[in-house]
């Protein structure tokens, strides 16, 4: 089966970008109340790529189930295309997130992820995974088979998204992350990520070592400490955009679809100090956008644009270091 065929039709160019990774249904629970909204990180992040108008394909495992058909739907309300293969399980995923008092997430899955494997019929500009897709099997097999024979071919993403209570041994999922790592481009993860990994290791230390496993740029976000933009050549904080949480979910789902919009539109000067602030700036700006509505509700292209163009006279990043 070549489940990327639908990224590449005979009478139309490719996707800009195609998503690899689960879907599901967060289960938001609260004392007060219970409501369910589409999810998955990789879904979410293929869903804030549509509104930002990036001609996206996600391939998934869903079920044809009531909770599947909202997911499809969801993504085909942002323009986002879900591909072939996808509607593989029996039952569609869940994830009951219970909410803290400061609107971070606690997370309890009921997950199956598999997908088949297969050579792609052809390859998107950009492709990303990461999250559960990457670590359970039977499907992370195949998401690392896919990897390996897309990444001479295409820019590739990874956001991994620490799940630990799915992952299994410490050692194992370290072992993963870094071979995953080492077939990608752009390797975008949390502080808490960083840490759970890399628990000896200052942030700054992580960042060079993901480099080292053959990335060209590591991404770590901190909250409201900004995000740190480390290339070979150079590494500049970027500060946080400041606003009011309503709930975190999604937030760095959204951070990362700003993050892809910016490597579809980025030109030819690499990771340059320039370039990476442009890049901080804009996913700080959609990170914002997300964590003041409730839920994964990204930004579109115009709200986007105007927060970016809002926040331009604010303090510039500034070079951590510079070879």
């Amino acid at each position: 089966m070549d489940y990327l065929k639908a990224a590449c039709p005979d009478s139309q160019k490719p996707f800009d970008a195609v998503v690899v990774g689960e879907a599901l249904i967060d289960v938001v629970t609260t004392p007060n109340s219970q409501v369910e909204h589409p999810g998955g990180s990789p879904a979410n992040v293929a869903y804030g790529l549509g509104l930002l108008g990036v001609t996206t394909g996600l391939l998934t495992a869903i079920a044809p189930d009531e909770r599947g058909r909202t997911i499809e739907n969801h993504l085909h309300r942002a323009g986002a295309t879900l591909l072939p293969g996808s509607k593989s399980l029996t039952r569609t995923a869940t994830a009951t997130a219970t909410l803290g008092p400061d609107g971070s997430a606690a997370y309890d899955f009921d997950i199956r992820w598999q997908l088949p494997r297969a050579t792609p019929a052809c390859f998107p500009q950009i492709l990303h995974t990461g999250s559960i897709a990457t670590f359970l099997n039977p499907g992370a097999g195949a998401v690392k088979t896919l990897l390996e024979q897309a990444h001479k071919h295409c820019t590739i993403t990874y956001d991994p998204n620490i799940r630990p209570s799915l992952l299994g041994s410490h050692a194992e999922a370290k072992a993963t992350f870094e071979a995953i790592g080492a077939l990608t481009d752009v390797v975008k993860l949390s502080d808490e990520d960083a840490q759970w990994l890399y628990p000896a290791k200052t942030l700054e230390e992580t960042a060079e070592h993901i480099l080292r496993l053959g990335a060209g740029l590591a991404v770590i976000t901190k909250g409201a400490a900004g995000s740190q933009f480390t290339s070979p050549s150079a590494s500049i904080t970027i500060p946080a955009v400041k606003a009011t949480v309503a709930d975190a979910i999604g937030a760095g789902d959204s951070y990362m679809a700003a993050l892809i919009l910016g490597l579809l539109t980025r030109g030819t000067e690499g990771f340059a100090p320039a370039v990476m602030e442009q890049l901080g700036r804009t996913a700080a700006a959609a990170a914002a956008i997300t964590v003041q509505r409730a839920g994964a509700n990204p930004p579109t292209l115009n709200e986007l644009t105007a927060a970016v163009e809002a926040h331009a006279s604010t303090p510039r990043a500034f070079a951590c270091d510079q070879a």
